[in-house]
């Protein structure tokens, strides 16, 4: 048994869930599906609905009628993998949905609060059973649920902000394949799981120029979690070795803080223009380490604490898009974004076989009334070959994502 197999196992656990999402890294971006439709052009600007309290909290200060909004995003990847022999089938993300929830109440000409709960962070990933990369990676599960509670103030006309701080539940799950040291006795298996809560903050200014042109700045704050649970060894060499059995497990995962710039522009009485920037700062993800206590037998040394290089990158994602307004009740939406991926050639493994993304998407919104808007949108995801170069395996990875979502708000 060799360290490199064993910490490759272990280290990944929770870096290694969302190749698939339509943000960077394994961060998300379905918060609102009204943004979504626009690819996220203009979230830190718009300020149409309730989802704002994700996209700026100072957006809150434009919302003049208790609201809430509700939603879910669905996402279908697809993978194909080349270049590699053995079962390398690809289909190892699940069809999965991101749930949204909103409430904003103006309390009086300057004050507006607000709640969100949304999820940031998360994905899946499992491979099929003889999977010819599964000692780098099988099974892979994380989540992060967050919960915000949200104050705007709105100082004039012109310029607004608002904060709010985050509570983040995080939980994750992850197995692997590793080498039996009985021969002909097939594969062991190791599984950690892990769960922590953390706070961190989500500040944001809004700037109207005129009252068609507005800007937005948010800032959505890292995230310092220290995951506790258990590490499961199994397997019947692994008996015979006394390496078997369950052991305390931590490990310390920062999610990254991100900047996004946003404009909005009401070119007239039926057109909308939107673009903006995200910066995201996974230079943080330097290596994943986790500590495993209590270990003993033949791979006491290898499984105690073990780590594994990330040397991520701080990454970029730009959009552009338009609504027209059709008539009284329709809006249409459309978008275009492009997307850095953090990961680079010499550290990209099959948990996070990702490369950078280019994300067309299309939205609609009817409003039947005063009190109902529903919005609905369409995004389609395509990355740049992503290549993975390891020891005993190597591929090409070709990622594509269709997304659905759809949003109901409410106003009183």
């Amino acid at each position: 048994m060799t360290r490199r197999v064993v910490k490759t196992c272990l280290s990944l656990a929770l870096a290694s869930a969302a190749s698939h999402g339509f943000a960077s890294g394994f961060a998300i971006n379905e918060q609102s599906v009204s943004n979504m439709g626009t690819a996220f052009a203009g979230r830190s600007s718009s300020a149409d609905d309730a989802s704002t309290v994700f996209g700026n909290p100072a957006g809150m200060a434009r919302i003049k009628r208790e609201q809430v909004s509700g939603g879910i995003a669905l996402i279908h990847a697809k993978t194909d993998i080349d270049n590699a022999s053995g079962s390398n089938d690809g289909d190892m993300v699940p069809f999965i949905g991101a749930p949204m929830g909103y409430y904003v109440k103006p309390l009086d000409d300057n004050w507006s609060f607000g709640l969100g709960l949304y999820v940031p962070f998360g994905l899946v990933t499992d491979y099929e059973r003889n999977f010819q990369g599964r000692y780098h990676g099988d099974r892979s599960e994380v989540r992060v649920i967050t919960l915000q509670p949200t104050l705007s103030y709105r100082f004039n006309e012109h310029l607004s902000i608002g904060f709010g701080p985050t509570i983040n539940r995080i939980d994750g799950e992850l197995t692997s394949a590793i080498n039996n040291p009985i021969p002909g006795a097939g594969d062991g298996k190791v599984e950690i799981k892990g769960d922590d809560t953390a706070l961190g903050y989500n500040l944001g200014v809004l700037f109207e120029i005129t009252p068609q042109t507005r800007f937005g700045l948010t800032y959505h704050s890292k995230v310092d979690y220290r995951l506790k649970g258990d590490t499961t060894v199994s397997g019947p060499g692994f008996v015979i070795g006394s390496s078997a059995g369950t052991y305390d497990a931590s490990l310390e995962l920062t999610t990254p803080e991100s900047v996004d710039f946003s404009v909005t522009h009401e070119l007239n009485a039926d057109w909308t223009l939107y673009a903006g920037s995200t910066w995201t700062r996974w230079s943080r993800l330097e290596e994943i380490r986790a500590d495993n206590k209590g270990v003993g037998g033949l791979l006491a040394g290898n499984l105690s604490s073990i780590s594994e290089p990330q040397n991520w990158h701080d990454t970029w994602a730009h959009a552009v898009g338009a609504a027209y307004k059709l008539n009284r009740q329709w809006t249409l939406r459309a978008g275009l974004a492009v997307d850095q991926s953090p990961t680079n050639n010499t550290d990209r493994s099959p948990r996070i076989p990702t490369g950078d993304r280019t994300i067309l998407s299309l939205g609609t919104a009817w409003s039947p009334n005063d009190d109902v808007t529903i919005d609905l949108a369409y995004s389609y995801l395509m990355e740049d070959d992503a290549h993975i170069e390891r020891d005993d395996y190597s591929a090409t990875y070709k990622n594509t994502a269709h997304g659905l979502g759809a949003q109901v708000t409410y106003r009183f």
